[in-house]
């Protein structure tokens, strides 16, 4: 600090720290390999959350048909996934950035919410469900009991590591993603010693419970969407458009099959061990295999929930390329919000409608991006996806009308497929085919599918482009 310069506040110290450390508006290039994109996705999917949307479907179905189920959904949403990352990696930009190519630069801001929206409601879940877990080893071994207090503790914890330690967790959460796989060795081990697969697969069946082989295969396709909307952010890191696609793919298909059969798995032993079927519960499984998953469950879950309330506020904050909204107050609102939605336990009751949701909500999204960038445009988006206003980008008044009429009706035949005529292959599959069809077909009859030879490179190779400026 020079003399005469008068002192600035702690509070804006960190706040100009953050704004220079956080992910910066624009395209960023990647350095990483295939075998490190790989372990970040491992270690990002292996999570309570996925673990426990295992427990659902057994004893619902039965469980050879619950782990053929998991293997095809995570197949097929694991393709768009990889897509949808593959865009992030030739481009360097962010998920919601790349909506602006085709929703429009301001018609991006609709996506951009709904994101904001799933990744709050996923932060709420994994700290109710660390909450949970913390409070059945203190209840254990106090008699103390408050779900709603632990909950809350959590978030808070999750929050300031948010702000302050977001960096420290990408770094550590590989090395997590080991121990969670030696922890998922040990129980899959006891399962099948104490009863063989040929045991857990003649659980009767819980029709009561009134799951289906495609409702599970709906479910596990839209566990593949809620993570595609972080998938540029992370795909972009990668060095190679191969680098990117086999450790994205390698990495979520392997973690969310081990980790959703791990909680079938699970569910059947506790079945088997005279124990109840309760699904999404952590202390069920808990009180099977014991205090160590407790510990798992938790760090696991800081890890991925600081990434996921970081992925939040990155979103809001790189909406627009202006400084007018910086890292910090964004995280304080943003982190507040989480902490006081961390108090509704009873969104765990409806896990399976917040995923049904989330899969009405961008399953008609990635389908448009994907036509967008790979047919329409022919694989390239240019510069003028970094301004704030005109350009290629601009449609009407910032707004692609057709996308946003695409993306009501994609979200509409959702919501009819699951809960008014159910359809015989799932809704998402349909959904997907449907957004893709009616955007394609409105491309093609106001000719803008493009013939042209765009240079297929990434963004920051393209030459400067007079108007093209990030105003900050």
């Amino acid at each position: 600090m020079t003399a005469g310069t008068p002192p600035t506040s702690a509070y804006r110290r960190l706040s100009d720290h953050l704004d220079r450390n956080s992910d910066g508006y624009g395209p960023l290039r990647g350095t990483l390999g295939t075998a490190r994109m790989g372990m970040i996705w491992l270690a990002a999917n292996l999570v309570v959350t996925t673990l426990l949307t295992g427990t659902l479907f057994v004893p619902g179905i039965s469980w050879p048909l619950a782990v053929a189920m998991i293997v095809l959904g995570t197949l097929i949403g694991g393709s768009v996934l990889v897509l949808v990352g593959n865009m992030g990696t030739r481009t360097g930009l962010a998920t919601m950035s790349l909506t602006k190519g085709s929703f429009g630069l301001r018609g991006s801001f609709l996506p951009v919410a709904a994101n904001v929206i799933t990744l709050m409601g996923w932060s709420w879940v994994q700290a109710m469900l660390a909450g949970v877990t913390v409070n059945f080893l203190v209840e254990q071994a106090t008699g103390f009991s408050s779900p709603v207090l632990f909950s809350v503790l959590c978030q808070l914890l999750v929050v300031c590591l948010a702000i302050f330690g977001h960096t420290g967790i990408a770094r550590v959460e590989p090395w997590l993603a080991l121990v969670i796989l030696a922890f998922m060795a040990y129980i899959f081990t006891t399962a099948f010693l104490a009863y063989s697969p040929a045991d857990i697969a003649a659980i009767p069946q819980d029709t009561a419970a009134g799951w289906t082989g495609v409702a599970a295969l709906d479910v596990v396709i839209a566990t593949a969407i809620s993570w595609t909307v972080l998938s540029a952010e992370f795909n972009r890191l990668a060095r190679t458009q191969s680098a990117g696609m086999i450790g994205s793919g390698i990495g979520y298909m392997l973690s969310t099959v081990l980790a959703m059969t791990l909680g079938a798995t699970a569910i059947g032993y506790v079945v088997l061990d005279g124990g109840e079927a309760v699904p999404f519960d952590p202390t069920v499984i808990v009180a099977s295999f014991g205090a160590p998953l407790a510990v798992v469950i938790f760090l696991s879950v800081m890890a991925t929930n600081t990434m996921v309330v970081y992925g939040m506020v990155a979103s809001v904050v790189n909406m627009v390329p202006s400084r007018r909204v910086t890292f910090l107050p964004t995280a304080i609102v943003l982190g507040v919000i989480s902490i006081l939605g961390s108090t509704w336990l009873a969104l765990l009751n409806q896990f399976t409608a917040f995923l049904t949701v989330i899969g009405a909500l961008f399953i008609p999204v990635f389908a448009i991006m994907i036509v967008d960038y790979y047919v329409v445009r022919s694989r390239h988006y240019g510069r003028d996806i970094l301004r704030a206003s005109g350009g290629e980008y601009w449609y009407t008044g910032g707004v692609n009308v057709a996308a946003v009429l695409v993306w009501l009706l994609g979200a509409g035949a959702s919501l009819l497929l699951t809960y008014v005529v159910p359809s015989p292959i799932g809704a998402t599959i349909p959904t997907f085919v449907l957004s893709a069809l009616l955007y394609f077909a409105w491309a093609a009859a106001s000719r803008r599918i493009s013939r042209d030879g765009h240079p297929r490179v990434h963004l920051l190779d393209l030459p400067e482009q007079q108007g093209v400026r990030a105003d900050r």
